[in-house]
């Protein structure tokens, strides 16, 4: 099965650089502007369902870039990782070149990037069950990164140290390959 990820667009929170977390968040008018330019090209692909994490964010994206053409599957699984008492406080407080200790550890409150990958481990579990040949996910960093781990052999140091936002080379869509 082919999947093709998508991040939601850019929300309120990351115009002010704060790290969301579980909160819901929500587009900003900049977020909004870009995920429809999206719609065109997303909507001419041919996706046997969309996925989306359960999260404001994600939902509103969902809808902005797939304009429900495909079946939509909402699942809490594929929310971002949760910051725990870092929750809407500045990512760089926490995040810029500390996330590695949160690999195992967990955030204040929160949970892990393992845990995280649990989490994706049983969706795709799941997921393993439909007979789709390509989907799309919308959700966050954390799940990505997992994806990365579990799909592409990657260690969670080396999924974090090679993250896209790093070098801010955002794309529409990040391919995988489900087993």
């Amino acid at each position: 099965m082919k999947i093709t990820y998508f991040v939601h667009s850019i929300t309120e929170d990351n115009e002010k650089s704060l790290a969301t977390g579980w909160m819901q968040g929500k587009l900003s008018e900049e977020g909004i502007k870009r995920a429809l330019a999206l719609r065109p090209d997303l909507t001419s692909r041919d996706f046997d369902a969309v996925f989306s994490s359960d999260l404001e964010r994600a939902l509103q994206s969902t809808e902005l870039f797939f304009d429900k053409k495909f079946p939509l599957f909402i699942d809490w699984r594929l929310r971002e990782c949760n910051y725990g008492k870092f929750d809407g406080l500045p990512a760089k407080q926490f995040k810029k070149d500390r996330e590695q200790e949160y690999i195992q550890g967990g955030y204040p409150s929160g949970e892990s990037y393992m845990e995280v990958g649990s989490r994706m481990k049983s969706f795709l579990s799941d997921l393993s069950r439909f007979n789709y040949d390509h989907i799309a996910i919308v959700a966050h960093q954390a799940p990505q990164l997992a994806l990365d781990v579990i799909l592409k052999n990657q260690t969670w140091e080396e999924a974090i140290a090679s993250d896209w936002r790093k070098s801010q080379s955002w794309q529409p869509g990040w391919e995988y390959f489900l087993d």
